[in-house]
């Protein structure tokens, strides 16, 4: 890490804002003493410096007075009081990134000042080690050079796609819930193999690798999963047959009306 390193403030200390600051700090993009957090459950936030290492403060004004970054990382129903208390703290130097649910950046405008430097993002929780995937829309006081920063802070913590902010809902039904869906679908498989005989330790762990190496050869051979998915798939061998019981189970339909109604409730709280 070269130079001074950003100082990072956190309003709001929960599991994605513990998550983040952890991957931030194990990425070297900061230092942990260079990260604040505040949130209105203090347990919450003495959580979060106990996992992270970072300080704690006792208000919100406290935390954008000693930031240059500063993440809105409350609830979407907590977020217009928050940004009324911060309004008359935040200067020109700061950066403020909301990774709040369906709150809009016109709506964090009208609180904050319309000539603020504002992006919106929405990451997800395997920021905590290193493979988050996010989305994230510029507002249009930020700066080429916030949304370079923005890129280099999430790109740190795993892959970031900069989008155009009506697909940010969409990102969130995705990407941002998507691990709970990922984890659902690992235990499924664990469960299944411990149908067949394995011990329950060995499925997780075959479950979970072979989540994670299909993953990879999709992204890092850049074929499209449905010639994956063939390349495995012999005529009338056993993959075919595992295939067949899943659609008949109505797999895609179901995935697919998990991102339909996680981003239908995205919208519904940016409301």
């Amino acid at each position: 890490m070269s130079g001074t390193p950003h100082s990072i403030g956190f309003l709001g200390a929960g599991k994605m804002a513990t998550a983040l600051a952890n991957g931030l700090i194990k990425a070297q993009f900061t230092t942990a003493d260079r990260v604040i957090a505040s949130d209105v459950v203090p347990a919450a936030v003495a959580q979060f410096a106990a996992q992270t290492g970072a300080r704690q403060a006792t208000s919100n004004t406290a935390v954008v007075t000693e930031s240059d970054i500063v993440i809105l990382a409350v609830k979407p129903q907590q977020m217009s009081g928050v940004l009324s208390e911060i309004a008359s703290s935040l200067t020109e130097r700061h950066l403020v990134i909301s990774i709040a649910a369906g709150i809009k950046l016109e709506a964090i405008a009208a609180r904050l000042g319309s000539n603020r430097r504002l992006v919106r993002v929405m990451p997800n929780t395997p920021c905590l080690v290193g493979a988050s995937a996010s989305g994230f829309a510029v507002g249009g006081y930020a700066t080429t050079e916030d949304a370079k920063l923005v890129q280099k802070l999430l790109s740190t913590v795993g892959v970031a796609v900069a989008v155009d902010e009506k697909l940010l809902d969409p990102v969130t039904g995705l990407s941002g819930s998507g691990p709970a869906y990922a984890y659902a679908m690992i235990e499924a498989l664990s469960d299944g193999g411990v149908r067949v005989g394995l011990p329950r330790d060995v499925a997780t762990k075959l479950a979970a690798q072979t989540l994670l190496g299909a993953a990879k050869m999709v992204l890092e051979t850049g074929e499209h999963p449905g010639a994956l998915k063939d390349a495995v798939t012999s005529p009338g061998g056993t993959t075919i047959a595992g295939l067949h019981a899943l659609e008949q189970g109505g797999l895609r339909g179901i995935l697919m009306n998990a991102v339909v109604a996680a981003t239908a409730r995205a919208t519904e709280l940016g409301k």
